[in-house]
């Protein structure tokens, strides 16, 4: 299927392993060009070269708890790839025990991250091609789960958010989607960290998936990657649930 992102300009936020790296890597690879950012400098450089190689890409040291360094990395993204047509808020602070710190962590990162990230890009995507947001959510804002608390709340809000955004941003042809994964699984990644810590925490979970495994960031990234596409062009305000039938609510 072609996608149409050839050319497209897009930024992605947290986009040096997981779900971010896999949705940098899936952009690129479809001729996008893009900018992506994470709060440690060391790994930005390591993505920076990784991916290099791939097509036209672009990584900055930003943490997105701090409005000023977001506001203005998207300002030098913009000038540096001549506007911005993709929007992918993926970062998350992961802070899940239910204690005061976490709570202003996740607003700050989770939350206000995705808000001004797409703030400060909105005079961009105006100017843009096919422009398109898509917010990063989970499956633990639409259930009850362990991470109940700070983390599973502002991830529901992330949903409500975006699908307001979805609303009041049609007129102007601007789209915005979030993907919500299930429990995906990847070096370095906090599932891997539960599976040594707490295997019978990383067990539970696991078995909970009908499909016995746990998805992949490739999985989840091809998700994103069609929703900022042309071939998503009517599809505004949904939430896509990457979960492999992990969860049983019904969407209504």
């Amino acid at each position: 299927m072609e996608l149409n992102l050839a050319g497209r300009r897009a930024l992605v936020t947290g986009g040096t392993r997981g779900i971010g790296r896999a949705v940098v890597e899936a952009l690129v690879d479809e001729g996008a060009q893009v900018a992506f950012c994470a709060r440690t400098p060391d790994g930005v450089a390591a993505a920076q070269n990784e991916l290099a190689e791939r097509g036209r890409v672009h990584g900055s040291a930003v943490d997105v708890g701090d409005p000023q360094a977001l506001t203005a990395w998207v300002a030098s993204c913009a000038a540096e790839l001549g506007g911005i047509d993709i929007v992918v808020a993926n970062v998350s602070a992961l802070a899940i025990p239910d204690t005061p710190e976490n709570w202003q962590s996740s607003f700050s990162v989770d939350m206000m991250g995705s808000v001004r990230l797409v703030e400060a890009a909105l005079p961009h995507l105006r100017r843009g091609n096919c422009p398109s947001i898509v917010t990063i959510s989970s499956v633990s804002g639409r259930e009850i789960d362990f991470t109940a608390g700070p983390y599973g709340v502002m991830k529901a809000a992330i949903v409500h958010y975006t699908q307001g955004l979805a609303y009041n941003l049609a007129a102007e042809g601007i789209r915005a989607n979030t993907v919500s994964p299930g429990n995906t699984y990847f070096e370095g990644g906090v599932w891997e960290s539960i599976e040594n810590g707490d295997p019978t925490l990383f067990d539970s979970a696991l078995g909970l998936n009908p499909t016995g495994r746990m998805a992949r960031p490739e999985e989840i990234a091809a998700g994103v990657v069609f929703l900022a596409s042309d071939k998503a062009s009517f599809i505004s305000g949904t939430n896509l649930v990457i979960d492999g039938a992990l969860t049983r609510g019904v969407q209504l």
